[in-house]
């Protein structure tokens, strides 16, 4: 099975990668796809994070045991997992952290599955426009807010927003 993958930042709004990568192809396959098509270089701490719908991380996949702080979770490796044994089914997300200080990532979805369509074992990139945000931070550059637009907004918060009368007052400090 071929999955195509859908990458993009969330602090740079016009990068995307789209990624086609057997399903059978490590998660250590797809670390080493996206390092080479961003410039970036492979780092202590650089991790993917299975997630649910809501990007909330359900699993870690580690580039090394060393990266592991956790003994209450199972431990997989990045060289040792398959793709596909994670990723099937179309919509499922999945997010980079390339950034040592575990602050930064690159958020990634599961966009489409075939049969019939192979490629290498290394994976292909079929489309990019922008950019990639640098690896690495200067000291004093901030990481920009994620941008959501009014449809996310909706998707996330709710259509009718909030009533003022379920805000307590008195916990935020503020007089009238």
């Amino acid at each position: 099975m071929t999955l195509r993958l859908t990458l993009i930042s969330n602090e740079v709004e016009d990068f995307i990668l789209e990624f086609k990568i057997d399903a059978d192809s490590s998660f250590a396959d797809l670390h080493r796809l996206i390092l080479r098509h961003c410039g970036y270089q492979e780092m202590q701490g650089q991790r993917f994070f299975i997630c649910d719908e809501h990007w909330k991380p359900t699993q870690r996949i580690l580039l090394s045991d060393e990266d592991n702080v956790s003994i209450d979770e199972d431990v997989y490796l990045m060289s040792d997992t398959d793709l596909g044994e994670f990723l099937e089914d179309e919509g499922q997300r999945i997010t980079y952290r390339f950034d040592p200080e575990d602050r930064r990532m690159f958020l990634i979805e599961l966009t489409e599955t075939s049969f019939g369509d192979p490629v290498a074992p290394e994976g292909i990139l079929t489309r990019r426009h922008g950019e990639a945000p640098p690896q690495l931070l200067q000291e004093d550059e901030v990481i920009s807010p994620i941008v959501i637009s009014e449809e996310l907004e909706e998707e996330f918060y709710g259509e009718d927003g909030f009533e003022e009368e379920d805000l307590d007052m008195e916990g935020f400090d503020i007089l009238d």
